[in-house]
């Protein structure tokens, strides 16, 4: 009895084909794979929150803009595209952006980013809540 062919879908198929249709359609990330979006890895160790994204090929002092507002961190950056015969490219060029909402008690005004071999480091430390607990009393209306 022959062995049983087992067929794995990578779903390489239909990005290819959108990427070949229409290579400039930004906005579709769930058809087109990392289309004009920042990857990113988060944590928190040591009362630190730790955001890394994937910028390759960007200048940080040129290309890199991050900010906060509010309980939002945003990184936005631009891949300018260079002039000259290519032949084929898979680059993405253009603006991305990302977004991700900071833990309660991140401390901004302390917040650091470093970028080495194409990743983009933004630390912010996190205060420890409160964690002592305390009475409140009730109070009555006098009368």
């Amino acid at each position: 009895m022959p062995a049983p062919v087992e067929r794995r879908h990578t779903g390489a198929t239909l990005p290819d084909l959108f990427d070949w249709m229409i290579p400039d359609f930004p906005a579709v990330p769930t058809l087109r794979s990392g289309a004009h979006t920042i990857r990113v890895e988060e944590g928190m160790t040591d009362g630190e929150f730790t955001l890394r994204a994937e910028l390759p090929g960007i200048d940080p002092d040129r290309d890199v803009d991050i900010t906060v507002e509010g309980d939002m961190l945003t990184i936005k950056a631009e891949r300018t595209e260079r002039t000259g015969d290519k032949g084929h490219s898979e680059f993405h060029y253009g603006a991305m952006a990302r977004a991700v909402r900071l833990p309660a008690g991140a401390r901004t005004d302390d917040a650091a980013a470093d970028y080495e071999d194409g990743i983009l480091t933004v630390t912010v430390p996190v205060a420890e809540p409160g964690s002592e607990a305390r009475n409140i009393s009730v109070r009555r209306p006098s009368g």
